[in-house]
């Protein structure tokens, strides 16, 4: 899968073939799910990022062409398809992807190119410590860190025996790490389940045996869709239910009710109080007639700053320096309010405590309930080298 969009001031136009090789054009690769289960997410990052594009019209000031790609939630391919995308087609920028194992995949081919790789949805422990690297951004958070916003709301609650469950890749492992980092209570038990599982009866079953004084998961896409539904119709609901990225913007269409009252962790919900953020949710569904949600903001992100800094270097893109400079004063307005970048470039930011709510409209999204972390860095940063 694979569309070219070439941007001029009036818009978007979706044309096909390859990409064209020129040195005045400012050139970005789209990396992101966008088939199977997951592509709910890959499809709100990537019109989240469009829909920025279309609105600035020339990126930084310059003719720009945007190649997307599908990775198809697949390691392998993804590594394959961004190494397209350096070499092949010479972008300047690759922005994504969704999934922490296919991040690991592209870094290295995409860095070590020269090129500027912005992850707006996965952010991976390691590549916020000692492996971090200049030409890598995140416009999203560190992955830890919405689950530490749970483990804090469940201490601050006095839970004593929590059921701790999550997908057995690099991004679930960094969910339930975060989550104890807050949380120092009890934990009734705690299970790694197969990335892609739909099925959750024997967890439910084990969660119904135990009866926890509430359960904690991560489970993105559709494996948060069945684990909702599920978990409401075993009769559990009276046992508190937290997440992150398990109830939001991407599975609320499908769950609905079921997921009404659920709490999660963010740094951001679409009811968020402030001039950028009505503008933003406001076009999104304008455009797209659904609700955005955190993965559709953070690619909105990644284009405005992406477009912020071309400006401030004038379009000269070969001095990497410079345009690493400007992409860390992080020189726009962000949906989510404060945002700036630490020494890893990972951002420092706000965190919350949100919930699931059905709205006037009938339509679902998630709505803030209340601050958890202010000006929160990562708790990697400092195995960071640079400075």
């Amino acid at each position: 899968m694979r569309r070219t969009f070439l941007l001029a001031m009036l818009g978007a136009t979706c044309l096909s073939g390859a990409a064209m090789a020129d040195d005045g054009k400012l050139k970005i690769g789209l990396i992101y799910s966008l088939s199977g289960p997951a592509a709910a997410l890959g499809d709100q990052a990537r019109n989240g990022f469009l829909l920025a594009a279309e609105q600035i019209g020339d990126m930084g000031g310059m003719e720009t062409e945007i190649i997307v790609v599908d990775d198809e939630r697949k390691p392998d391919l993804a590594a394959s398809r961004a190494r397209e995308l350096v070499e092949r087609d010479e972008v300047d920028f690759v922005v994504g992807p969704i999934f922490s194992n296919v991040l690991i995949a592209i870094h290295k081919p995409v860095t070590e190119s020269g090129a500027i790789l912005i992850s707006s949805n996965a952010g991976t422990s390691n590549f916020a410590g000692e492996e971090c690297h200049p030409n890598f951004f995140v416009t999203s958070y560190q992955n830890d860190q919405n689950h530490e916003v749970m483990g804090a709301y469940a201490q601050s609650q006095g839970f004593d025996n929590v059921f701790l469950m999550a997908p057995n890749y690099q991004a679930g492992i960094d969910s339930l790490n975060g989550f104890k980092r807050s949380y120092t209570g009890g934990v009734a038990s705690e299970i790694f389940t197969e990335l892609g599982q739909l099925d959750f009866s024997s967890e439910l079953g084990q969660i119904a045996a135990f009866q926890p004084d509430a359960v904690f998961t991560f489970m993105p896409g559709g494996m948060g869709v069945n684990l909702v539904k599920q978990y409401t119709q075993a009769g559990l609901t009276e046992i508190p239910f937290l997440s992150a990225f398990t109830v939001d913007e991407t599975t609320l269409p499908a769950t609905q009710d079921a997921a009404v009252g659920f709490l999660g962790g963010a740094t951001w919900a679409p009811d968020m109080d402030n001039d950028a953020n009505r503008a933003f949710v406001s076009a999104y569904e304008a455009k797209y007639d659904h609700v955005p949600g955190t993965y559709a903001m953070q690619a909105y992100d990644a284009a405005q700053l992406i477009d912020s800094a071309v400006r401030a270097v004038n379009g000269n893109l070969g001095d990497k320096d410079a345009l690493r400079a400007a992409l860390r004063a992080a020189d726009f307005e962000s949906p989510r309010g404060d945002f700036s970048f630490g020494n890893n470039q990972y951002p420092i930011q706000d965190f919350y405590l949100v919930q699931a709510v059905k709205r006037e409209d009938g339509k679902f999204q998630t709505s803030i309930v209340e601050k958890i972390f202010e000006d929160y860095q990562d708790n990697y940063a400092a195995l960071c080298s640079m400075e």
